[in-house]
């Protein structure tokens, strides 16, 4: 405490709208930590990138310079996080953006 300060007053304001939860807030952060990864991020702008917003596993190695199974991995990271969808076509996986995922997850941060 400072020193002359009284020992109930608040030093901020009162909160005007409501926080996430520490649930929710354990969830967010899952979210997040599967988009803090600078070659996910690069995956899923390219996959945003790509018409359909969809691109083939065998047509994202080359841009991020990763051999196919790391590219799977980080794929299926962001599958599992919600921020992509795969379908499998043959041998190959396809995958696709899904729509208002990355919305989603910024939404606890800008709501009003």
């Amino acid at each position: 405490m400072a020193i002359g300060s009284a020992p109930d007053a608040a030093c901020c304001g009162p909160l005007t709208r409501e926080t996430i939860t520490p649930a929710d807030a354990e969830a967010f952060a899952r979210r997040l930590k599967a988009l803090a990864d600078p070659v996910r991020l690069r995956l899923v702008s390219i996959v945003a990138a790509s018409e359909g917003h969809e691109a083939c596993v065998c047509d994202l190695t080359e841009p991020v310079g990763l051999s196919q199974p790391t590219v799977s991995h980080h794929l299926k990271i962001l599958t599992e996080a919600g921020f992509l969808s795969r379908s499998k076509r043959g041998t190959w996986a396809y995958y696709r953006l899904v729509p208002g995922a990355l919305e989603a997850v910024a939404a606890p941060l800008v709501s009003v």
